[in-house]
């Protein structure tokens, strides 16, 4: 059991307590630690009976609660619980207070109605060969132009409005061999452009992309993509609605893109953040270890010509 808070000695401090104790007497123990002999002689007393165990702090709850609510009537609180009604709503229905509802749903757990859904498992994948599956996604930037104030710490002369610039990313997923690009915007004929290069990038490492794998922006259902996908004999898929895990790995690059570049440092121009995007690109992709593939870099897993 974890020791209490307040507690003046640990299990360990307790041993060598009882063991002063017995061969100073009580009082000269108690004296020692600022103790009462109350306290040392129950330490002592427990020690003989149960040994080590005998140390350990134990709970403070009451063994009996006289006035606790009956279990039958817990039970049908949970009942209407499971119906999904608010806590209001039972303490109204069953004439109970508001707080005593309450406090049984806390005990059991279910305070909150999310609570009723064991959360959904968690499906991971990952496609056997580098190109099977491409992930699509953007960034929307803030525009730097000088130190703002999350920096400096000096909210006077704060810099306002001056646009948004797009990191645009591709992450294989096999691979997590990775490529992106900061643009002007996310149009559609902005992100084919960007397409296209990905895929001479990955095709410059001996990888085919087959598949592209995006959420529903405006930018992957349009016509020039769909022309795009057709050019180049890709297969087109799209995530859930409202399931951004679907898109996964893209998303925990936007993350790492964030972290480790985009605020790692205070840059003091937008100009200054995209040049350093190439030289952490490299490293990402060469020398980072990813915890996703084993601790390895991406460039380990592409197969050399």
């Amino acid at each position: 059991m974890k020791t209490h808070g307040n507690a003046r000695l640990t299990p360990k401090g307790r041993e060598a307590l009882v063991r002063r104790a017995r061969a100073d007497g009580i009082g000269p123990a108690a004296k020692a630690v600022g103790l009462s002999r109350r306290t040392v002689a129950k330490w002592v007393r427990r020690h003989r009976a149960e040994g080590i165990r005998g140390l350990l702090d134990r709970s403070s709850a009451p063994k009996r609660v006289p006035r606790r609510t009956a279990s039958s009537l817990e039970q049908r609180v949970l009942a209407l619980r499971r119906q999904r009604l608010v806590g209001l709503a039972i303490a109204h229905q069953l004439q109970l207070p508001r707080s005593t509802v309450g406090a049984i749903l806390r005990r059991h757990g279910l305070q909150r109605l999310k609570l009723l859904d064991p959360p959904a498992e968690t499906v991971r994948y990952e496609r056997e060969h580098p190109g099977e599956i491409v992930h699509l996604d953007t960034k929307k930037l803030a525009r730097i132009v000088k130190v703002g104030h999350r920096i400096h710490g000096q909210r006077r002369g704060m810099s306002r409005g001056h646009g948004w610039e797009y990191a645009h990313i591709a992450i294989d997923d096999h691979s997590r061999l990775s490529y992106v690009e900061v643009l002007p915007d996310e149009k559609a004929e902005t992100t084919v452009g960007f397409v296209a290069r990905a895929l001479a990038f990955y095709e410059g490492h001996g990888i085919e992309v087959q598949r592209l794998l995006t959420d529903n922006g405006s930018p992957y259902i349009s016509r020039d993509f769909a022309e795009l996908c057709d050019d180049e004999g890709l297969r087109h898929l799209r995530t859930q609605p409202y399931r951004p895990q679907t898109n996964g790995k893209a998303e925990r690059m936007v993350q790492t893109l964030l972290r480790e570049w985009a605020y790692v440092r205070a840059y003091p121009h937008s100009r200054q953040r995209t040049a350093a995007l190439r030289g952490w690109l490299r490293h990402y992709n060469h020398r980072r270890p990813h915890g996703g593939i084993g601790y390895q870099a991406p460039i380990s897993r592409i197969p050399k010509p």
